[in-house]
């Protein structure tokens, strides 16, 4: 709906207001006229008071209308100037451009003309020879220091790639390492990185395996275990056997979880709950 229909609407619903109140006038004061009176002038005041309203709302719009249309006016306006003022600067440019080829031209054909003098006179012509010459060897010379340039460029260029690549493989590998390390619960901050000290003397059990051979074990960081700590496994019962090694690669206060460590157990048993893990290659036996 545009703005005048808006306004028209308004316009509209106020006389409704009005027509209606006087209707219900007339109707009411058949029956009492005072009271109908009474009532019949509060309804046209408040009519009045509503088409008060909407006339005022209705100026309202119209003053904004007129506004808008003002301010659209004056963008048009500046627009159509700064068009005008487009137009004449390329107007400008291209006379420039065309006074340019002229003053080319011009000197073209002074530039011909003073070589079609030079060609009659034996002196300039020798002198033009030399400078011709000397022009000559300047190029020549700017050709070989372009052509050696071009030499470093490409030696640069290709030690250039050569590094690049270099620095991605090592970025790579770099990213491997700090992967495997944090896989392990080993940080891979370079300045936290220290020389592991070997397990103290400890003695501990499996208290749960799972089945790939990764162990929960009854001791931890309170029996001074770290992660990177490799232990001996063990079997007492029915007798005293070596099952291989375990490396810790989790810790807590009263447990530690640890994985077997490459090739594997001793015949490819299965580590059972109740095995014995210690820091010394005979801690394990005794009973």
């Amino acid at each position: 709906m545009t703005f005048v229909g808006k306004i028209l609407v308004i316009v509209i619903m106020a006389f409704s207001l009005m027509f209606l109140g006087i209707s219900t006038v007339v109707f009411t004061t058949a029956t009492n006229w005072k009271e109908a009176t009474t009532k019949a002038k509060a309804q046209v005041a408040e009519l009045q008071k509503k088409n008060s309203d909407a006339t005022t709302a209705v100026k309202t719009l119209e003053g904004d209308f007129a506004k808008a249309q003002t301010e659209h006016k004056e963008a048009v306006k500046r627009l159509d100037n700064t068009i005008a003022q487009l137009t004449a600067d390329i107007e400008t440019i291209r006379g420039e451009a065309t006074a340019a080829r002229g003053e080319v031209a011009t000197a073209q054909t002074n530039a011909k003309s003073a070589l079609e003098e030079a060609e009659h006179s034996r002196n300039e012509a020798q002198r033009l020879r030399e400078q011709k010459l000397e022009v000559e060897k300047q190029a020549n010379d700017f050709k070989l220091k372009q052509a050696e340039l071009n030499d470093q460029i490409r030696i640069l260029t290709r030690e250039r790639d050569v590094a690049k690549n270099n620095a991605d493989v090592l970025r790579e590998t770099s990213a491997k390492f700090s992967s495997l390390l944090r896989q392990h619960g080993l940080s891979d901050d370079i300045t936290q990185v220290k020389g592991l000290e070997s397990p103290p003397a400890v003695h501990g059990e499996v208290a749960r395996v799972d089945q790939s051979n990764r162990v929960e074990l009854t001791i931890g960081s309170d029996d001074g275990l770290v992660v990177g700590h490799e232990l001996f496994l063990w079997r007492l019962k029915p007798k005293s056997e070596y099952l291989g090694k375990v490396r810790i690669v989790s810790v807590d206060p009263d447990r530690a979880v640890g994985v077997v460590v490459a090739p594997g157990t001793v015949q490819g048993k299965k580590i059972k709950e109740g095995d014995i893990v210690s820091s010394t290659f005979r801690s394990g036996p005794r009973s």
